[in-house]
Formats: C-alpha cells, sequence, structure tokens
C-alpha cells in the first residue's frame, strides 16, 4: 500500500481534461457544484464543453441524454445523494431504458463526506443504481482505480454510473495494474478467508489482512470495483477456494455489494458469508474518521467478522 493520499474525485478531474483534449465530443454537466466534483477543471479548459445545469439535477440528466442523442458522451456530475436519489425518475427513464450512452460520475458518496450530514451522506446509491437494467456500476478504490474506470468508461456502451468519495484515501492499486469493467482485481492471496469489497473499504479490508495474519488467518482481498455486472466468475471461485467470505461496503448492507455477493453465491454455498457495512441506519453529521469507528466500518471490525464466521464453522 502507497503512503500517498489523493480523492478519487481529484483524480477525475484531471482525467476529464484528458478525455476533453482526446475526444471533442466529449461534454460536461455540472448541477452547480462544480467545484466540489473537480469538473471546474474541465470548464476552465473547455468553456464551450461545459454546461452548468444549475441545482436542477433532473433537467441536467434530461439534457445529457439529448446530447448524447447527437452523438456526444456526457459526464454527469453531482453528489452521489443527488444523483441516485433526485434524478432517479430521469436516469430510469431517459438514460437507461433507452439504453444511451450517458456517464453518471457521482462524487461524496458514502459517509465520509462528514460533516455535510446525513441529508448529503449516500448510503443507498449503488442499491439504487444497480437495480436498473442497462445501468452498469463502479466504485473504483483509489485514484489509480478511478482514473483507470473514468477512462474505460469513455469507451464503454450505455449508462454508467461511477461513485467517488470526497476524501482523500491511500494509494492501495497501481497505474499499471490491468483494469477491465467487469473484472475484479485481486489484491492478496490466502486460503482461509475472502475479503470482498469496494471503494475507501480496499484499504481497510488490507489493514484488516495484515492484522488477521499476525494470528495465523490468511485472507484474499478482492477490489470489487464493479458491483454490476459483478465478477460471478471470481465469486464462484472463490468460495470454493476458502472458509468464509465477507463483503466490505462504505453503504447499506441492503442491497449494495454484499447483496451481490449473497445473490451470487446463493445457490452455491460451499463458504459462509458476512457482511460489514452500514446497518439500516442513517449515519451523522461528523468527522470522518470517527464516523467510520461509530458505524464500525475499520479493520478490527473486517477482522470481527472473519474470526467470528471462522469460528462457527
Amino acid at each position: 500500500m502507497d503512503n500517498k493520499m489523493k480523492s478519487t474525485r481529484d483524480a477525475y478531474g484531471e482525467v476529464l481534461v484528458e478525455l476533453g483534449k482526446s475526444d471533442k465530443n466529449v461534454v460536461v454537466l455540472d448541477a452547480d457544484v462544480s467545484k466540489a466534483t473537480r469538473t471546474n477543471k474541465f470548464a476552465k479548459e473547455f468553456p464551450d464543453r461545459f454546461f452548468n445545469c444549475g441545482c436542477a439535477e433532473q433537467n441536467m440528466i434530461g439534457v445529457a441524454a439529448g446530447l448524447s442523442l447527437t452523438g456526444k458522451i456526457p459526464f454527469v456530475s453531482t453528489f452521489a445523494v443527488f444523483a441516485a436519489c433526485r434524478a432517479l425518475d430521469q436516469i430510469r427513464n431517459t438514460i437507461c431504458y433507452p439504453k444511451l450512452n450517458v456517464k453518471i460520475v457521482a462524487t461524496h458518496g458514502g459517509i465520509t463526506v462528514g460533516a455535510d450530514g446525513p441529508s448529503h451522506q449516500s448510503i443507498e446509491d449503488i442499491a439504487i443504481m444497480r437495480v436498473i437494467p442497462n445501468m452498469t456500476v463502479i466504485v473504483p478504490a483509489d485514484a489509480a482505480d478511478a482514473r483507470k474506470a473514468i477512462k474505460a468508461s469513455a469507451n464503454f456502451p450505455g449508462p454508467v454510473y461511477i461513485r467517488l468519495g470526497r476524501a482523500s484515501v491511500p494509494m492501495v492499486t497501481k497505474e499499471d495494474t490491468p483494469y477491465q469493467i467487469g473484472k475484479a482485481t485481486i489484491l492478496a492471496n490466502g486460503s482461509d478467508a475472502a475479503i470482498i469489497t469496494c471503494g475507501i473499504m480496499v484499504a481497510q479490508a488490507l489493514e484488516a489482512a495484515k492484522l488477521l495474519s499476525q494470528d495465523g488467518i490468511e485472507a484474499m482481498i478482492i477490489n470489487m470495483h464493479t458491483i454490476k455486472p459483478l465478477d460471478k466468475e471470481t465469486v464462484l471461485k472463490v468460495s470454493q477456494q476458502v472458509k468464509v467470505i465477507v463483503t466490505v461496503e462504505e453503504h447499506s448492507t441492503i442491497g449494495g455489494l454484499g447483496s451481490a455477493v449473497a445473490e451470487c453465491i446463493s445457490e452455491d454455498v460451499s463458504a459462509a458469508i458476512g457482511m460489514v457495512g452500514l446497518r439500516d441506519t442513517f449515519a451523522e453529521s461528523g468527522d470522518p474518521c470517527k464516523l467510520l469507528i461509530k458505524y464500525k466500518l475499520t479493520p478490527e471490525e473486517i477482522v470481527r467478522k472473519v474470526k467470528s464466521l471462522l469460528g462457527n464453522r
């Protein structure tokens, strides 16, 4: 794990400019939060291809749909809670139903937006987006992962939802690691447990693996950056190789990564499965690190879950 810290939204801002230079069809729309989503970098470089739609997320999705029909590749950005909830009707019926080539890159996912509080903490967006037909759902682990995801999405046909964070996180993947939408990345090997995770929790899972190793428990760490389509081949293969599976996400345990993995192995459960995530609750305003501790999104909680499942085998 690299000690370098960088937010996935910062990587997004940089990659947008690169895409803008290489493809004149790339356009960017934002809901008056471009400084926070980092789309302001694109706006500065390509003002005639940037559209500030104001605090009107539903209209913004409609505009993006129209632009896509003219051959443009719209990247649409706002906070995750507003993209997934406020603009859901338009995303479902205007983007996904006709399978338009629109990329929704939502920042400020999860509870680590901190002091903005529960109104801005998106804990249900993965569940909402993955249930919509034709939608691809991606949750990058770090800045390098985000760069690859955004570049890949530009050449990936159809609707894509990419969930980014506000806080800076450790670099846990490498720039030169092969990346494919829909294909998980194994970051560490182990035969006792598999920790399947995404987003900022990948770093926490890697720390948990170190703690488990001290007790003689070897854990495989899987960066499941694409929630939909889920890499079922890897999940089913791993379920045959380990004793327990633990999913870890900065999201509700209802409908997110944990649910997707449980659905995948429901007809072939060789390993016991447990989930670490938000337990059907809103969080609260506070320091991001303290919120992770309070809501048990920590390496120590992952260790506890793995040991508990192993103890029941």
